[in-house]
């Protein structure tokens, strides 16, 4: 079979416009080793693993005109030396330590095959740290997860085939080009009901621009994380109780935290406006990867107690939900993309956009606790990192083990005061479980001055 790239994967291509910071996500996942773990072993089995999924020992190439999007195709130079990778955490090897190790991992180069796995060690509480990190061209967040599941159960791994395989011919190539056209053409009516719907979930052509801030300036190269946890169980039975989904309660709180962090800075919004990766499918496996998502944006309220949010918000994002699932812009005007991106003026519009304040990607993960190398994985911390732009703080969350993480993604020239982001953020948290405002602040008003899962 022919693995071409999807219209979503050759959207995030060009999205990468060079020069700028490359789309990837990935997980740091902490090891509790038992007595007699070695990485040397650890990454011997993630060799074994990497045999059985074709595309992380594949490239991307592009083809002559006419012969369709760009394939992956087996690299015969593949040498997994320069994708796994151990290294010592720097001191005192705390997680502040860790963070800072995965940020420079994930902005760093990537191999060929666009992924990288390194095994960090050192730290002060005796774990071991893997960070895996994904080029988004490779997989979304649903494949992501496929990958991780395929890694830490050696049940869901296929076979591996031969390697490497020849790439396929340039009849073949232009042959499965031009009926990929032919079945494009008996889609055009649906093409342009798609389109409508992908406008809707994105909040129309020419929306209204959102208020002027101090989340949104240019942004640089560089990026830290902070991480905030919460109990799955508390918030699901606090969005419950408001018949909302886990998904609303966390956008209510990452908005309620945002809106505080103004206040703080001097800054009084009425809304702000949130972009929420939303899944086109709930599972995968690790040799069905690439991008199949839609993405919704909204206008979410900071104005009013947490419930009234949360019911608002809820709301608001039914119909767009939906709409998002069913059509993926990225799918449908990727040309646009792609031309815009080689006129540089893709890089141009972000670093000025006024659609958007921030973005929220929400992927539910495993139920139960994994297992690599005999290792149990005590926690999983999602990490991403995006083209610059103008959007100075997003976030990244994934359910694991009955524990809801979220890392805090910002531009650190820019966010200086992120420890403070990720305070309010817990406090936001703590009053929604409670069921109630943050303590030590009312409800309502603050004086005169957002993957989705459903669940």
């Amino acid at each position: 079979m022919i693995d071409r790239a999807g219209p979503s994967d050759v959207a995030m291509l060009a999205m990468g416009t060079r020069g700028s910071l490359a789309q990837r996500a990935g997980a740091i996942l902490l090891l509790e080793p038992r007595p007699g773990f070695e990485v040397a072993r650890a990454s011997r089995l993630l060799a074994a693993w990497i045999r059985s999924v074709p595309r992380l020992r594949r490239r991307l190439v592009r083809v002559p005109f006419g012969c369709g999007r760009p394939v992956w195709v087996d690299d015969p130079g593949f040498d997994v030396r320069l994708h796994v990778r151990e290294m010592a955490c720097p001191a005192p090897g705390d997680e502040r330590a860790l963070l800072d190790v995965a940020a420079a991992v994930l902005v760093g180069p990537s191999p060929p095959s666009r992924w990288a796995a390194v095994f960090v060690t050192g730290l002060s509480d005796g774990a071991v740290a893997l960070i895996v990190v994904l080029d988004h061209v490779l997989a979304d967040g649903i494949g992501g997860l496929a990958l991780l599941a395929a890694l830490a159960d050696p049940g869901r791994r296929p076979e591996p085939g031969g390697f490497p395989q020849p790439p396929p011919s340039l009849p073949r190539l232009a042959a499965d080009a031009f009926a990929e056209r032919l079945r494009a053409l008996g889609r055009v009516r649906a093409y342009w009901q798609d389109a409508r719907t992908a406008l809707t979930a994105s909040g129309g052509l020419r929306p209204a621009p959102v208020a002027r801030c101090s989340l949104l300036r240019p942004t640089g190269p560089r990026r830290t994380f902070a991480v905030v946890r919460a109990d799955l169980v508390a918030v699901r039975d606090a969005a419950h109780r408001e018949g909302c989904t886990v998904n609303d309660a966390l956008l209510t709180a990452v908005t309620g935290a945002l809106r505080e962090l103004l206040r703080r800075r001097g800054e009084h919004v009425e809304a702000l406006s949130v972009s929420v990766p939303v899944s086109a499918r709930s599972t995968t496996t690790s040799g069905e990867l690439g991008n199949r998502f839609g993405v919704l944006i909204a206008a979410l309220p900071v104005v009013g107690d947490a419930g009234q949010r949360m019911r608002r918000i809820a709301s608001l994002l039914a119909e767009r939900k939906k709409a998002a699932g069913q059509a993926s812009a990225a799918n449908l005007f990727g040309p646009l993309f792609r031309l815009l991106a080689a006129l540089g003026l893709y890089r141009r519009y972000l670093r000025r956009q006024l659609r958007i304040h921030t973005l929220v990607s929400n992927v539910r993960g495993p139920d139960r606790t994994l297992t690599f190398a005999d290792a149990a994985i005590r926690e999983i911390i999602p990490v991403a990192v995006a083209e610059s732009g103008n959007v100075t703080v997003s976030f990244e969350i994934l359910s694991y083990d009955g524990t809801i993480v979220i890392t805090l993604i910002a531009d650190p020239d820019n966010v200086p005061d992120l420890d403070a982001l990720a305070a309010l953020l817990r406090e936001e948290l703590a009053g929604i479980t409670a069921g109630g405002s943050p303590a030590g602040r009312p409800s309502g008003t603050y004086g005169p001055h957002i993957g989705d899962v459903r669940r």
